[in-house]
């Protein structure tokens, strides 16, 4: 067989005419005897006991029905955070080896932290399109590097580059349920808009779809599906007759509910009967001790979580309805998993406005309790407090991005009825996501190549898991794992983990490491470093090792501040558009931080008056609308979803070309005024007190319309400009000397 990329030789016989020649075609690619299809579904910030099968009240019963008759895995382990979590995944290489030991937006510039995967590392479907598999992906991919997020950049490390044949979904996180900003193949699209319309149901569709379109046109080949769902992270969005099924579910409280989640997944087996609970993690305050308003807040706010992932579990069904309506789901293997622990961005009491809550201005309780009916709809974007997300972590300490239990222990569920002859068991030996991929290789009896596509490869790092589908009782095969994100460290090693909580910002010497046997101890609630520093000193030398091998060094606990540096290394200053261009991701768009700018529109008008966006960024969540309607022209800035400020001008009765400009000059840290000048004129003049950084805004820049959330209701989307020849231009003044990690600091900085 040839090396992938090679092209065969040609083994036919060329004469004069073609009568005295003989043709020759090569072979197609012809997948192993008996390999299964298979569907990979990945959930977003679902923590370890959140699924029903998991000792969870949520009900899941789609997930449930694979768990009942597929293995349930107790002891399966991923990195904390998102991207380099689907790194490991598609990879089989650990994430700082592969370049992504952070999400794509904090990329810092070297050779662990790129923000898009090394050549070095072939992607699952990479491989297994070599191996006659048809490869598709719906949903989350945040494995490119934001610097080729726009329609001019590299399409190298976008889903088509890295071995799918098909993609519809989305780039980053945190993306709008209702208004997602879309990507099909390697362009943006707009969403569908129609009544009803939510991202989850989409991206199923599309799922169905690739299927469907795959079993027509080639029956006798395999198929590779990768759903990555943008559920349940932030913001928790889901449709109101969801919500209303919780009501009143969580009024007892997140300790309540805590311990009748241990007590379940105790008698599920999920976890050994001696499990202790690890105690509140600091910052979360005993349910009792809350004001009564704080607590129906923080309920409502789980009612909505407990909805939104109802709700995708329902997705989930139809996608199985489908396989076994094309006859395939007997064929089929479904790996189910989330990439992480729950989140604690939610902060003490949650928000209604994550975004702002996080970047750049703490939201007070009694917001979210004026703005109790809008939760879950496109007028919130809502996130629950820390309290709850220990709750999805129950029984373990600490969250997303931290590398104890709460943060790296995930759910695994495998379902093949083919192959997994036992349903309903649980596996407890440890395995960690980088255990995936080899696992899929041993499965179809495969190799990964040692170079591809003419690049020597990286050795495959993960332990196949494939031998406890008949060997439920047999030892792990795997020996060690280290951990690392934002300078939390941790390894686990024969049943024994090490791990060291890194205060951001702190001497990474200072870090008290922590020793705990997890063999005897799943919740991490015995600290045996005093009892054991000898074993205790070998594995802190041990994750050296292990770091330096694998790249994750040197040690970085900035987060914001990376996303800052990396948008002021962008030195362009003038940018121009053009009515009903493609949207420009809001990483891509003009970095107006802190900063004097101005926006110009030129157009032509016709007899008729014009109306429609001139230029729209971000959402009614934060952004900026510059528009034209009822024979006005209109700016509106808004600094969240409570606070927006608009001024107004006439436009000419009769013009040929009219200019609308915007001139912001900037008067102290992140404060300003801007002013509205109609044909050169000054027209209006409104006080910013308070500006939002880029990073505020959750959407990126339209020219011509307003496709996403949008940014005011004082128009119907897409609201299409009607006038002629629209030119916007973006020119930038001089940023403000500010530190980037006081402009862009989270206010929710340690839990």
């Amino acid at each position: 067989m040839s090396a992938p990329g090679d092209e065969a030789p040609f083994r036919g016989r060329i004469g004069d005419t073609w009568q005295e020649s003989q043709a020759w075609w090569p072979e197609p690619a012809a997948a192993p005897a008996g390999a299964p299809n298979i569907v990979c579904i990945v959930l977003d910030d679902v923590g370890f006991s959140d699924l029903g099968c998991y000792g969870s009240e949520i009900a899941t019963p789609r997930i449930d029905a694979l768990a009942a008759s597929g293995l349930r895995y107790a002891n399966f382990h991923v990195t904390a955070m998102c991207s380099p979590t689907r790194a490991c995944l598609l990879t089989g290489r650990n994430a700082h080896s592969v370049g992504v030991g952070i999400i794509s937006e904090w990329s810092s510039g070297f050779p662990g932290y790129q923000g898009r995967v090394t050549r070095k590392a072939a992607t699952v479907p990479e491989i297994l399109r070599e191996h006659g598999y048809g490869t598709y992906a719906v949903g989350k991919w945040h494995l490119t590097n934001t610097a080729d997020y726009g329609a001019a950049g590299s399409r190298e490390d976008w889903p088509l580059g890295r071995g799918f044949n098909r993609w519809y979904g989305f780039h980053g996180a945190l993306a709008d349920q209702w208004h997602p900003e879309l990507y099909q193949d390697n362009r943006a699209v707009a969403p569908p808009g129609s009544p009803g319309y939510h991202l989850s149901g989409d991206l199923v569709e599309h799922a169905i779809a690739d299927i469907r379109d795959h079993r027509a046109n080639a029956p006798g080949r395999p198929f590779f599906q990768y759903v990555a769902f943008g559920a349940c992270h932030w913001p928790h969005h889901v449709p109101g007759e969801y919500v209303a099924r919780q009501r009143g579910r969580y009024d007892s409280g997140w300790d309540t509910v805590r311990e009748a989640r241990l007590a379940r997944q105790k008698a599920l087996g999920i976890v050994p009967r001696e499990t202790r609970l690890a105690p509140r993690n600091p910052g979360v305050q005993a349910w009792d001790a809350l004001t009564p308003d704080i607590r129906r807040l923080c309920a409502r706010l789980q009612e909505t979580y407990a909805a939104f992932l109802e709700h995708t579990d329902e997705q989930i069904g139809r996608l199985i309805d489908a396989l076994s309506a094309f006859g395939c789901l007997e064929d089929t293997l479904i790996l189910l998993m989330s990439d992480n622990g729950a989140s604690a961005e939610g902060g003490p009491t949650g928000a209604i406005n994550l975004r702002k809550h996080m970047v750049y201005e703490e939201e007070s309780p009694e917001v979210g309790l004026a703005s109790l009916d809008k939760l879950g709809g496109p007028e919130a974007f809502n996130h629950y407090p820390q309290g709850w997300a220990q709750v999805s972590n129950t029984p373990l300490k600490w969250y997303k991005k931290d590398t104890h239990g709460g943060g790296i222990r995930a759910p695994l569920v495998a379902h093949w009825p083919r192959r997994i002859a036992h349903g309903g068991e649980i596996r407890e030996q440890f395995h960690h996501v980088i255990d995936i991929a080899p696992t899929l290789y041993e499965l179809l009896g495969i190799e990964a190549p040692q170079r591809f596509l003419g690049v020597p490869q990286l050795p495959i790092h993960g332990t196949s898991l494939a031998y406890t589908f008949s060997e439920p009782s047999a030892a792990t095969r795997k020996r060690v794992q280290y951990f690392e994100i934002l300078g939390d460290r941790g390894i686990w090693q024969e049943g024994w983990k090490a791990v060291a909580r890194h205060p951001k910002g702190s001497n990474f010497s200072a870090d008290a490491w922590e020793l705990y046997h997890l063999a005897n101890d799943f919740s991490e609630t015995e600290d045996l470093a005093r009892r054991e520093p000898a074993r205790l000193q070998a594995m802190i030398e041990r994750w050296w090792e292990e770091a330096r091998t694998h790249g994750v060094l040197p040690l970085d606990d900035r987060d914001w501040e990376r996303g800052a540096i990396r948008l002021r290394m962008n030195r362009r200053t003038r940018y121009e558009y053009f009515g009903g261009m493609s949207r420009v991701d809001r990483l891509a768009s003009p970095d107006i931080t802190d900063r004097s700018y101005s926006v110009t529109a030129r157009f032509h008008v016709d007899e008729e008056p014009p109306q429609g966006m001139l230029v729209a960024y971000g959402t009614r969540f934060g952004g900026y609308a510059l528009y034209v309607k009822d024979g006005k022209v209109h700016y509106e800035y808004v600094y969240s979803e409570s606070l927006r400020h608009a001024i107004s001008a006439r436009l000419p009765a009769r013009a040929d070309e009219v200019e609308v400009r915007v001139e912001f000059r900037r008067t102290e840290r992140n404060a300003g005024e801007a002013t509205l000048l109609v044909g050169g004129t000054r027209a209006s003049a409104v006080t910013l007190p308070k500006t939002w950084p880029t990073h505020g805004t959750v959407a990126g820049l339209t020219c011509g319309f307003d496709g996403g959330a949008p940014v005011s209701d004082a128009y119907t989307q897409p609201f299409r400009f009607t006038g002629r020849d629209l030119r916007v231009t973006i020119e930038l003044g001089e940023q403000g000397e500010v530190a980037p990690g006081e402009l862009f600091g989270s206010v929710i900085r340690e839990q």
